[in-house]
């Protein structure tokens, strides 16, 4: 039984489950899940949940940013559940519901500062031309051995035979084998959180997966992304492992990527990336060149940790520009080979730690701004090309990032004005804080040689 918005029929879901509590949640700047618990019966009944304003904009430190930009009040926001989204949690002990909330200011507008919101507000301009995206996410992770250091690297976690794996098990299926009951519960949990997943891969690092969402509306990607990385930390822990979602969590080993497929239907469910008799269209190309000419601007929504820019090695599958090419996965934007009708543009920029709430609305956003402007693509590379070959066209770290956001006229017309202060404020007390701490690298070699 899938409950409605009446009151009957969530009270029936609620008692058909034994569901005493409600997990209402939304996704932080970071895509960390916040929010309250609710008593089953006051959240069937409608009672109002309020939280403050501040709390969507939460730095990962814990800190909140004092920029003009937040009231001093720290005014309230409401809790808006979308119905859609309640499901049976399948994580707690005692039998929970869990929904994904939007935060709306009282006056009933979209919390500029939430990140489901900005997305919502970019998926709003799609649909006043009468498209709509459809989005795939492919989120990479690492399982590791339980991190109660954080001066100690990761580990990968001791296997059947007793030893750790050491890498280079891509695409194995004993890999996978190895780990089976954490498996079988996250299937199950995503089963019952109603996540769509189309294939599972042991990816290139040692305990590194590669999880593919199946395509479908942007909004419901990103909530199920949210889900997914939600559920794997959650089960993970049952299992006495961690769910490792960084972008580069282990030196010299590869990075987790969050791949993003996107295409573009218009009324009538038509790709608009093809033509009629399966060429592609200018609008293709356009999609491209938006993504070409705005992703640059908006790195840090797709790497938005300092730790982010460890991903982007040469020769490592992750991009370091933003050519573009078919079937060749050196580029920043690849084009899979597909029938006409599943035609996509593959954006490799976005790390397994962005939010999949801003990087699908960056994403989307700049590709809608190159349509719109009809913006022209450089010239794909061949197959046997390689992007590595070309010069590195992204922030190398992320304060360059962070100063060509906060300085973008190009971020604040496609993402707000109000949400690119906020989040480069936000981001600000992070690098800060990150600052004040001494690495084992200055240790290891400026303590006996300086």
């Amino acid at each position: 039984m899938q409950p409605s918005s009446t009151t009957s029929e969530r009270d029936a879901f609620f008692y058909q489950h034994g569901i005493r509590d409600v997990e209402c949640i939304f996704a932080d700047i970071s895509g960390y899940p916040r929010g309250k618990l609710m008593p089953a019966h006051s959240f069937a009944a409608g009672a109002e949940l309020r939280i403050a304003q501040a709390i969507a904009m939460q730095a990962v430190t814990g800190d909140y940013s004092y920029d003009p930009i937040f009231p001093d009040s720290d005014p309230d926001v409401r809790l808006r559940p979308d119905y859609a989204t309640l499901k049976v949690s399948p994580w707690s002990i005692t039998p929970r519901a869990v929904v994904i909330h939007d935060c709306v200011e009282l006056n009933g507008e979209l919390c500029a500062f939430a990140a489901r919101s900005l997305l919502k507000t970019v998926l709003a301009r799609y649909a006043a031309q009468g498209l709509q995206p459809v989005v795939a996410p492919e989120i990479e992770f690492y399982l590791t051995a339980p991190s109660t250091d954080p001066n100690l690297v990761l580990v990968a976690p001791a296997a059947r035979n007793g030893s750790a794996e050491v890498g280079q098990s891509a695409f194995s299926l004993n890999m996978l084998n190895e780990l089976a009951p954490f498996w079988d519960d996250f299937r199950s949990a995503l089963d019952t959180l109603g996540v769509k997943v189309d294939t599972w891969i042991h990816e290139v690092g040692p305990t590194q997966f590669e999880i593919n969402l199946v395509h479908g509306d942007a909004l419901a990607a990103a909530d199920q992304a949210f889900l997914f990385k939600y559920a794997a930390k959650e089960i993970a822990i049952r299992h006495g492992l961690n769910a490792v979602f960084m972008a580069k969590p282990m030196a010299g080993a590869a990075g987790s990527s969050m791949h993003l497929h996107q295409s573009v239907l218009d009324s009538q469910g038509r790709n608009i990336f093809s033509n009629e008799d399966g060429s592609e269209s200018e609008r293709f190309r356009q999609f491209i060149g938006g993504l070409q000419a705005y992703a640059p601007d908006l790195m840090l929504i797709f790497a938005p940790h300092v730790n982010s820019y460890r991903r982007f090695v040469r020769n490592s599958q992750a991009p370091v520009n933003l050519l573009w090419g078919y079937d060749n996965r050196t580029t920043g934007l690849r084009i899979p080979v597909s029938p006409a009708d599943a035609r996509r543009v593959e954006n490799r920029i976005a790390g397994a730690d962005a939010n999949p709430y801003l990087a699908i609305a960056a994403s989307l956003a700049a590709g809608l701004a190159g349509m719109d402007e009809a913006l022209t693509a450089t010239a794909p590379i061949l197959v046997s090309d390689s992007a590595y070959d070309q010069s590195h066209a992204l922030a190398r770290s992320f304060l360059p990032a962070l100063e060509q956001m906060e300085r973008s006229a190009a971020a604040r017309r496609l993402l707000g004005d109000i949400f690119v202060t906020g989040f480069c404020a936000v981001k600000a007390i992070e690098y800060e804080s990150y600052l004040r701490e001494i690495s084992a690298w200055e240790r290891r070699f400026l303590l006996p040689q300086v």
